[in-house]
């Protein structure tokens, strides 16, 4: 989070160095707005005359269409923005392009990019607010404040829980994210993976590193499945889908050794058959598609606490 001018909340960068009540009060606005999307009419006038850019460098589904989602129920103006049909693709810089939408007077910019940073740079740069999609493998704090409200619904307090992630947590913008915001909330994070995608330098955030999936599932109260992010991986980091699958995969054999009413968790895209078995994606413990759900909520709410005329000095914070 940074500041505007008069101390008003402008930006979301990231969940690091938040306080325990600045994440209630963001997750608590989320829990209030679902009831918004259980309307008829699933409209209400917050951020009417206010315009919303989403401005995605990388590919995406659900965080995209969410975020477009959430700011039309909240009557904001819209634009999209895919860099694979801009200017972007003829070799347009990051900055150039900030320039081009300032030009057009946004009051936010939801930005998604490959390099860890940019929306940090944006905001440095542009009086708009700035809501980070996703920065590299830097963080992606709207997937871990979706996730934290998923858990909460299911667990209530969150402090003293545990929460395995598991897969390749090196590169996983969500897992940082998760991991700072669940420690501020009390919640003991364990990682598993492979050495190469699960280092034990990460034990330097305050989490417990496994390298074995086994050892994690028994204790946990939700197991959160990472996607193999192939776009990210080179050869030497793992050999095949299969000895991955055989390894890390969370199947029914492997989470009939967990609690009986553990959570499971993805992110998604989800590949099924390597880090989550369909049946195991689509049974009773998974709370995938509750996590889809929870995001519009929690998106709204952020906008609203970041743009709304109710958002004052610690309305988002």
């Amino acid at each position: 989070m940074t500041e505007g001018n008069r101390g008003r909340v402008k930006d979301m960068l990231g969940l690091r160095g938040l306080s325990r009540e600045q994440l209630t009060r963001i997750l608590d606005t989320a829990a209030n707005f679902r009831q918004v999307n259980e309307r008829r009419i699933k409209k209400v006038p917050t951020l009417r005359g206010r315009t919303v850019v989403t401005a995605f460098f990388e590919n995406s589904t659900r965080t995209r269409l969410s975020f477009e989602l959430a700011a039309k129920r909240l009557s904001a103006d819209t634009l999209s923005f895919s860099a694979s049909t801009s200017s972007t693709a003829k070799g347009e810089t990051l900055l150039d392009t900030a320039r081009n939408l300032d030009a057009m007077r946004p009051d936010a910019v939801i930005v998604r990019h490959p390099a860890s940073g940019a929306p940090h740079l944006l905001a440095r740069h542009f009086p708009w607010t700035v809501i980070n999609a996703g920065d590299g493998i830097n963080e992606h704090p709207t997937q871990a404040l979706l996730d934290m409200l998923t858990m909460r619904d299911h667990l209530g307090d969150l402090e003293g829980r545990t929460v395995a992630i598991v897969g390749d947590v090196l590169h996983s913008r969500v897992a940082r994210s998760n991991i700072f915001g669940l420690q501020t909330l009390g919640a003991k994070v364990e990682v598993a993976g492979p050495g190469t995608m699960c280092p034990p330098a990460l034990a330097e955030l305050g989490v417990t590193v496994r390298h074995r999936i086994d050892e994690v599932v028994e204790r946990a109260d939700v197991i959160m499945m990472l996607r193999i992010q192939r776009e990210r991986l080179g050869k030497a980091m793992m050999s095949t889908t299969q000895e991955y699958a055989a390894l890390y995969g969370l199947d029914e054999a492997r989470l009939r050794r967990a609690r009986p009413e553990v959570l499971v968790m993805h992110p998604g895209p989800i590949n099924r058959g390597v880090e989550i078995s369909p049946e195991v994606a689509d049974g009773p413990n998974s709370v995938i598609l509750e996590q889809v759900s929870n995001g519009l909520a929690l998106r709204m709410a952020l906008m609203y606490l970041l743009l709304g005329d109710e958002g004052g000095s610690d309305a988002a914070a």
